[in-house]
């Protein structure tokens, strides 16, 4: 039996613990902090919290361009599309993923729930916007000109047709026409009934039907009428100018207010010419994809001044849109195209 010894040491008595018997007489080594069972539990939860969001990270990603192309377009701001999809993505990574039927109509309607949120903000902050509003301008890549109904759906002429209808007849109608979602789902993402939702899609594609443009247009009908268009800006030849636009084209500017833009669209082919031919003699004038059609970027003194985006009807260009604003061309200093799919 291991008896307590008192150790004397300046005047303080201590007690020293024995050593723990092993059964055999002898003495068992301290090897340290012992593993419970309530320890190996919670390195188990790690783990297992772990691997689910690496899974629910891996997810996002295969269908991030999906969701940005759907924030978009509800939205018209690659900015406040960005911010959308960092709100989804906060939400989905606490997702159980295991009560998750169909991961991608999950994320589509995370995703238009909060454009939706977002977009009623905005549209009374643009009841104050100086000037016309028009969407921020994306570089595209080549393939999304393929794809003929989704380049449609973002080209700048079909953005301000969407900015007509209300949050949830534009929500229905891009989850439905572009994304063609179930209603079911799309009756989830804007929370009313599929016999509602059903409804709200027929009212909304009459409205666009009868505020759309006229008709498909080629790649190639609008890559010659952007040529010509550009070799009279480039010239400063009015008549060749004139012979490319249309009698009645409109031409919307957006400065925002910051700077020097046309306060109410210019209408007529006169009138638009005369705006055009204002354009700095030493402005720089560079063919690109901007929502999915040929565009024009005119640089000054190296610096993005507009993106100039066309419509193209029977071979002239019937509607201009100059993007001014330097908020919405900051993206394009990075002239890095934006993968949109559907």
């Amino acid at each position: 039996m291991t008896e307590d010894r008192d150790e004397q040491t300046t005047g303080t008595t201590t007690t020293c613990p024995a050593p723990a018997d092993d059964g055999r007489g002898e003495t068992a080594a301290d090897d340290g902090p012992h593993v419970t069972a309530t320890d190996n539990d919670r390195m188990g939860t790690v783990i297992d919290d772990a691997k689910r969001m690496e899974t629910a990270a891996r997810t996002f990603v295969v269908h991030r361009n999906l969701l940005f192309t759907v924030a978009y377009e509800l939205l018209g701001s690659a900015a406040d599309a960005e911010d959308v999809l960092q709100e989804t993505w906060l939400r989905w990574a606490g997702v159980d993923l295991g009560a998750v039927r169909d991961q991608r109509a999950y994320l589509v309607r995370m995703t238009t729930r909060q454009a939706l949120t977002r977009l009623r903000t905005l549209r009374r902050r643009k009841e104050s916007y100086v000037g016309p509003w028009l969407p921020e301008p994306l570089l595209t890549a080549p393939d999304v000109a393929d794809d003929v109904e989704l380049a449609d759906s973002v080209s700048m002429a079909m953005l301000l047709v969407l900015e007509t209808l209300a949050p949830t007849e534009r929500a229905v109608f891009v989850l439905r026409e572009v994304f063609e979602l179930a209603y079911d789902d799309i009756a989830e993402a804007v929370e009313k009934t599929p016999a509602a939702v059903r409804q709200i899609a027929h009212r909304a594609r009459a409205h666009v039907a009868a505020r759309r443009p006229r008709g498909l247009v080629t790649p190639a009908e609008t890559r010659a009428a952007l040529a010509a268009f550009r070799r009279a800006l480039e010239t400063g030849d009015v008549q060749r100018l004139l012979d490319v636009i249309a009698p009645d084209v409109v031409l919307l500017t957006d400065g925002g207010g910051v700077v020097r833009a046309a306060l109410a669209p210019v209408v007529g082919a006169e009138a638009v010419a005369r705006v055009l031919g204002r354009i700095h003699a030493g402005m720089s004038l560079r063919q690109v994809q901007v929502n999915g059609h040929p565009a024009l970027v005119l640089r000054l003194d190296g610096r993005v001044d507009t993106v100039l985006a066309v419509r193209v009807d029977d071979g002239l260009v019937t509607g201009l849109y100059a993007v001014r604003n330097p908020e919405k061309l900051a993206r394009h200093g990075r002239a890095t195209a934006e993968p949109l799919s559907r």
